[in-house]
Parts: C-alpha cells; structure tokens; sequence
C-alpha cells in the first residue's frame, strides 16, 4: 500500500504513538493518553530552545539576558521597570532577577536607580542595551517565524487556542493536585 499522505520533511523516528503502544504492550493499563500530546510539545521545546540558542550566541547575546532586555523594552518608554514587575513579567525568582541586572549592569546594558519612594529598584536600559535587543529581537524572531511558518494563519490560531486552553487547565491542576 502506498502512503498517500504529501511529503512533509522529516518524521521522528521514534513517534510519540510508538511509545504509547510500547507502554501499553509492556504494562497493560499503564496511563499513556497523555504521551502523544506531551511528547511532542517536549521535544518541539528542545527543538526550538537548541535553535533560539544556536541564534543567541550568533547574536552575542544570552538567553537570560535576552529575555531580561526584551521585557524592558517591550515596557515602551522609557524602558524602565522595577525588579519587581520584571519578575512578574518574565516567571523568575527575585534572586535570578538580581543576577540577571547585575550581570547585564556589569556589561553596561542596563543601569540600576532607584524607584518612587526609595523602597524599590528601576531598571533601565541604556544605548547599548536598547541596541543589542534591537539587534537581536529580529534575528530570534525571525527565526521562529519562519520555523512555524509551515502552519497556515487558521493552523496557527488553532494551535495558539489549544495551547492558551492546555495551559490554563495544567496550571489549574497543578495547583488543584500538587506533588
């Protein structure tokens, strides 16, 4: 029989069902409804992590620092934020946050102040820091426009609803059901 599907690239070797089949054959009962949506998110993940790193170090930028500048400047004028609301904004301890600005001050990206009544901490970017993210926002995303770019305005917006969707319910469950 001929497979009638059109060419699509290279498949994994190793596809998520055959997994899920395997487990079940060696552990019959064993819960494997959740390894062929799972599986493929985790190494799409790994997919696009080795990509966006591989694009970074061509840019001269980390995936820390990109990720600190990029919330910054996407704040608008004046490119300024609290380490608090950076936090916020980017899911990361308050101690990582330290370490981020501090390595970034260091290479003269940013510069600390301090905040309305002195009980907080600014962070600005300066020249540098605006022109290295203005650099480097256009190589990474780019980049992943052009990775996702086989999916068709309707596929993506699907895609974009069905992850919004998964992730509001595993963020519900965790906190429902925690370890």
């Amino acid at each position: 029989m001929v497979d009638q599907r059109p060419a699509t690239g290279p498949r994994d070797p190793y596809p998520a069902s055959e997994i899920a089949a395997a487990w079940q054959r060696e552990r019959p009962g064993t819960p494997t409804t959740s390894i062929e949506i799972v599986t493929p998110i985790w190494r799409l993940a790994k997919l696009f992590a080795d990509d966006r790193n591989r694009v970074l170090r061509r840019a001269g930028i980390d995936a820390a620092t990109l990720d600190l500048l990029s919330v910054i400047r996407r704040s608008g004028p004046p490119y300024s934020l609290s380490t608090r609301e950076i936090g916020r904004r980017t899911l990361v301890t308050a101690g990582a946050i330290s370490q981020r600005v501090t390595r970034a001050e260091r290479e003269g990206l940013v510069r600390r102040s301090p905040g309305p009544g002195g009980r907080e901490v600014q962070v600005s970017l300066t020249a540098d820091g605006h022109a290295l993210i203005e650099r480097s926002v256009d190589q990474v995303l780019g980049r992943e426009a052009m990775l996702v770019a086989g999916l068709s305005p309707a596929e993506r917006a699907t895609l974009v609803d069905l992850l919004g969707k998964l992730t509001d319910q595993v963020r519900r469950r965790l906190s429902e059901f925690p370890v």
